[in-house]
């Protein structure tokens, strides 16, 4: 699996470029304490890199999901919109938001590894 994160707390797994899987991370639901609200991006919508594709709401704040890269949603995660607690107690799996089509597979480049992403967030 290649995850690759972005500086506003998403990760992409972009193993599968016709669906790539996006998320917050740990580090964000950790910030955002218990997840209570999710709004998922429509099923065909296309996002630029850096759009607000949904939004993630916690008893302490609400936050927006950005589009880690440009693409078309090809589906979103009904159990999440069920249980928005899985963003807290499974981010990095159960918890993820949608899956994207990337239209420009080579945005990939510009996004951090875990490595970069963890000294971000340690900093």
């Amino acid at each position: 699996m290649s995850i690759k994160y972005t500086a506003d707390h998403e990760w992409i797994d972009a193993t599968d470029t016709a669906a790539a899987i996006v998320g917050i991370t740990v580090h964000a639901q950790d910030a955002l304490g218990d997840v209570v609200f999710v709004d998922l991006p429509a099923v065909g919508a296309t996002f630029a890199q850096g759009d607000v594709a949904g939004v993630v709401e916690s008893v302490k704040a609400a936050a927006d999901v950005y589009a880690p890269l440009s693409g078309e949603v090809v589906e979103v995660n009904e159990a999440l919109r069920d249980d928005p607690s899985l963003a807290n107690t499974d981010p990095l799996q159960a918890g993820w938001f949608f899956k994207i089509k990337l239209s420009d597979p080579s945005q990939l480049d510009a996004l951090m590894d875990a490595t970069a992403y963890d000294a971000l967030t340690q900093g």
